[in-house]
């Protein structure tokens, strides 16, 4: 009977994840409110950098200490939506936001509630049962706000040395808390890790594990909101050569940079693209600007058609300027700082004068064919960004909006013809937004990897992936990413033999440190279908041990111990699980098996 269970194990359906670190699609979802909440133009002063309780690594100093001899940019940056992109939970904080609130999703049967009490901020969800009382209930302390409030600010909690987002978020335009962006599709609990791709651009000095799923180091923010040397790069040689007299030049100014390497340093955050690849041996921190963001991280777009042209520039602010006229006429001489002084902010009310200065530097009152009078007539007068570079309404995020940085003539302007022709013989089926070069070089390891997360979305590029991981076997016979891609080709062909070789990739790879908790997943049910039990009960407790975060890995490891009669075992996994995920309906539901004995009673 165990067998027979087991075997119905729907192992075509087996997610095929990409590691946690680099998964541009996780990223998105479990980050994507972050993403959107810095673009407030109200600015309002707070404390925003975390204390140094150690010397920081590679050179890194904090803002604290460029603002002694820099404290007028430093207080007007601290005003701005980077300078307040993190926030310590703080009473004044709690009462800005209205923490009494409670959200019930009707499609996922869930109550969730914030709440303040004693100084500090939390949320609770939890189920009601038919007679009212409770199924289950979780609370978790808000230890961050993520976000300067401009859409709306996240939530982060912290358990042991994990950062996970809260399932409420707190939006501006309804000025109350609702489901954080995705958690109206499935219920994540507690449970999304903080990926360092997302955090690296709300924090100034985070220190996730690279490929830890949500696991950081301690502290695991060092400096808590983005601060000056997430552009200027580390500040350490800088402060060192101020004090003996020696020239400034060991600081790195965006100001003197090239336009392209100027906006490398934007592009960094401000540009997703369909794939995002860390170089080998390379963190999100080894950016340093000034140099080719290219060389550490490289950003791919699928090319799109006139007939599938994107509708919005959700976070392709990078691309949306490079294909808008003034930036091809410019022959690229317009750039991010061509509009934007990262130092100051306007606000609500300066905004659109400050924004019609800088349009002036290349354009005069006669270059609009609108006419003066009826431009002063409008609200507010001269809005030059509020009429070529509208605000959309942004429809995978509830009750949020964002700027379009493609600057157009009219509103429904169509894109040129550049935008269908970004190219290159090099590599016709992608777009290398990060390299600017004719003769660009992609390691095969990098495009292995940007067809691995592309693929999840557009799966006419699954063949592409199966062929630079061939290529790349005898060269890198042990390497995790291309063991990975070979037991993905080997599982989809459905056979006997497709299913051992699928095993045999990962089983190696498990051995050289996988640390995507679907290799462990699909490892598990393969040699459960292979009726090899044991090993996979093996696999599934390493799983377990290495992402104990993981509600899949409990679930497979607790049914294989009820298949193979080990109940106590079972239920002790799922004990652990309920604690974890009491919202998984699936896990209460073997906890409900483990609670009722051979005669029905607990």
């Amino acid at each position: 009977m165990a067998q027979t269970t087991t075997e119905r194990m729907d192992l075509n359906g087996a997610r095929m994840r990409i590691r946690a670190d680099v998964r541009v699609a996780a990223c998105v979802c479990a980050g994507l409110v972050f993403l959107l909440l810095c673009s407030s133009t109200e600015p309002r002063h707070m404390t925003v950098f975390a204390d140094q309780t150690s010397d920081s690594p590679k050179g890194y100093v904090g803002s604290q200490a460029c603002a002694k001899c820099h404290p007028a940019i430093y207080d007007s940056f601290s005003r701005t939506d980077m300078g307040r992109s993190m926030s310590e939970i703080t009473p004044a904080l709690i009462q800005r936001m209205q923490p009494s609130d409670k959200v019930f999703d009707s499609r996922l049967n869930r109550h969730f509630e914030t709440y303040a009490r004693d100084g500090n901020l939390y949320q609770s969800e939890y189920e009601l049962a038919g007679d009212g009382k409770e199924v289950f209930r979780k609370t978790e302390k808000i230890e961050w706000i993520i976000g300067s409030g401009a859409n709306g600010s996240g939530a982060i909690v912290r358990r042991n040395d994990y950062l996970f987002e809260a399932p409420l978020s707190f939006y501006a335009k309804l000025q109350r808390w609702a489901l954080s962006p995705g958690y109206e599709f499935a219920d994540y609990g507690f449970n999304r890790p903080i990926l360092p791709g997302c955090i690296a651009c709300h924090s100034g000095q985070p220190q996730p594990v690279l490929e830890g799923n949500g696991r950081f180091r301690e502290p695991p923010l060092r400096e808590l909101a983005i601060g000056c040397e997430n552009c200027h790069g580390p500040g350490q040689t800088h402060i060192a050569a101020a004090q003996m007299g020696s020239p400034l030049g060991t600081i790195t100014n965006p100001a003197k940079l090239s336009h392209w390497l100027a906006d490398n340093i934007c592009m960094s955050c401000h540009q997703t693209g369909d794939a995002r690849v860390l170089h080998a041996g390379k963190s999100y921190r080894d950016f340093q600007p000034g140099t080719e963001l290219d060389q550490t991280l490289s950003i791919f777009l699928v090319p799109f058609g006139r007939e599938s042209a994107p509708k919005d520039d959700l976070l392709e602010h990078s691309l949306s300027m490079r294909l808008s006229k003034c930036y091809i006429k410019s022959g690229g001489q317009l750039s991010c700082i061509t509009c934007h002084n990262p130092h100051l902010q306007p606000s609500a009310q300066e905004a659109p004068a400050y924004f019609r200065q800088r349009c002036l530097t290349c354009h005069t009152d006669k270059s609009c064919a609108v006419s003066i009078s009826l431009r002063q007539h409008k609200t507010p007068p001269d809005d030059c960004a509020g009429c070529h570079m509208p605000k959309r309404d942004l429809k995978v995020i509830s009750h949020s909006v964002l700027t379009n940085h493609r600057i157009v003539a009219e509103a429904e302007e169509p894109f040129p013809d550049a935008a269908f022709h970004m190219t290159s013989p090099v590599l016709p089926d992608l777009v290398h937004l990060s390299t600017n070069s004719a003769q660009e070089n992609v390691p095969p390891l990098v495009l292995l990897q940007a067809y691995g997360q592309i693929m999840l979305a557009h799966t006419e590029y699954r063949p592409r992936y199966w062929g630079v991981a061939a290529q790349l076997q005898a060269a890198e016979p042990d390497n995790v990413y291309v063991l990975e891609a070979l037991a993905d080709r080997a599982s989809q062909q459905h056979t006997a033999d497709g299913a051992a070789d699928a095993i045999r990739y990962l089983d190696v790879a498990v051995q050289n440190g996988a640390t995507n908790p679907a290799d462990f997943e699909q490892l598990g049910k393969l040699l459960i279908v292979s009726h090899r039990q044991g090993e996979a009960l093996s696999i599934l407790r390493q799983g377990a041990e290495l992402f104990p975060f993981d509600s899949e890995i409990y679930r497979l490891n607790a049914q294989l111990d009820f298949s193979l009669n080990k109940h106590q075992e079972g239920c002790e996994i799922v004990h652990k699980a309920a604690q974890n995920f009491p919202q998984d309906d699936g896990i209460r539901d073997l906890w409900e098996h483990c609670m009722v004995g051979e005669n029905g009673k607990r």
